[in-house]
């Protein structure tokens, strides 16, 4: 069992988010090759499951900048995670329905997380899927909102609050309740018609990045091929036995179908996970978004509401598919590591 804590959230934009998600992956791919071990006694180990509504109130900015705030609740917003016990100090990873945690607020998450769990801040990965009608929380940001007498302006620091220990305490309370995985299960299958690059090569040679989430009514953005996309969706599951506990889907898209009227929702991919979770309440379902800054839904998305839905059965039957495809994979040695990561800044 190796341990690396090195690495530091502070001063990160979005890509934090990201990251974590390559980290999680990277935790869980490694738990996949580790069957390869050979232990004359295995270790046992553990997963805890938990999930706690985490919905802003009305009036409430999403976003960080969109100028029309909360108006209505379309569908809920949600944590889910789940705590991997036996692997010396546990593992926590924890998705939520919000557009970004950045900074010391992600901090804060780590921090509170880890004391629930019982483990350290580098062994805790908390991701963004990044839905736009959806809080950005930024401590540092709203700290300094604040001293211009912008008080809740970019999020109800009360409500984060609050929010926050109700997760805590998710996660703590399911500590009780974990079960036995004997086994690790890789999937996967390609997404149809949702994903495509932001870059679009003109007819006259030019290049554009402008392909947006919503961008499927221009004809040109329409008809522009996929371009530079992962189309798989992935899925890791931990299974006891036969009997399989969690799903932990991934995939490499914006997140939105359309956005900034005011109405509060985990768009295509959170409606998506909800109706897998729906096929079998026995098995939890989380899904992570990959990094994707440059993929939209732009060329399959026109922003019409009717199309959500659409994109959302498209992202469903992909889980489907990838859950189908499972090879399992004993599991017999767990490994976390973490890296090194300096981002420079670039002013050009």
């Amino acid at each position: 069992m190796k341990e690396t804590e090195t690495m530091s959230h502070r001063n990160l934009t979005s890509s934090s988010t990201l990251l974590s998600i390559a980290l999680g992956l990277a935790v869980t791919l490694t738990l996949i090759s580790a069957n390869r071990l050979q232990a004359a006694d295995p270790p046992s180990y553990r997963l805890a499951r938990f999930s706690a509504d985490v919905t802003i109130p009305l009036n409430h900015r999403c976003m960080g900048v969109l100028p029309t705030k909360s108006k209505k609740i379309v569908d809920p917003l949600y944590a889910h995670g789940f705590v991997l016990l036996g692997a010396d100090k546990p593992i926590v990873l924890v998705a939520f329905d919000w557009c970004e945690i950045r900074n010391g607020a992600y901090d804060q998450w780590r921090d509170a997380l880890a004391k629930a769990a019982g483990t350290t801040r580098g062994r805790v990965i908390v991701s963004s899927l990044h839905q736009h009608d959806a809080p950005v929380i930024d401590l540092e940001a709203q700290q300094m909102l604040n001293q211009q007498g912008l008080f809740n302006e970019l999020y109800d620091m009360k409500f984060h609050q609050q929010t926050l220990e109700r997760v805590a305490k998710a996660c703590r309370n399911s500590l009780e309740e974990a079960v036995p995985v004997t086994h690790l299960g890789l999937g996967q299958a390609k997404v149809e018609k949702v994903a495509s690059n932001r870059r679009v090569q003109r007819e006259d040679g030019t290049v554009t990045f402008g392909r947006g989430s919503s961008s499927g009514g221009n004809a040109g953005y329409a008809a522009a091929d996929d371009g530079l996309i992962d189309p798989w969706l992935k899925t890791i599951s931990f299974w006891n036995g036969t009997k399989p506990v969690l799903a932990l889907h991934a995939y490499a898209t914006h997140p939105m179908s359309y956005y900034g009227r005011g109405g509060v929702t985990s768009d295509f991919v959170g409606l998506a996970r909800e109706k897998r979770r729906r096929d079998d309440f026995s098995v939890a379902q989380i899904y992570v978004s990959g990094c994707s800054g440059d993929v939209t839904a732009g060329k399959y998305n026109d922003g019409s509401p009717d199309n959500r839905p659409r994109l959302a059965e498209r992202m469903y039957q992909a889980m489907k598919q990838s859950w189908a495809s499972t090879k399992k994979s004993s599991l017999r040695s767990v490994e976390f590591r973490t890296t090194h990561l300096q981002l420079k800044y670039n002013d050009q």
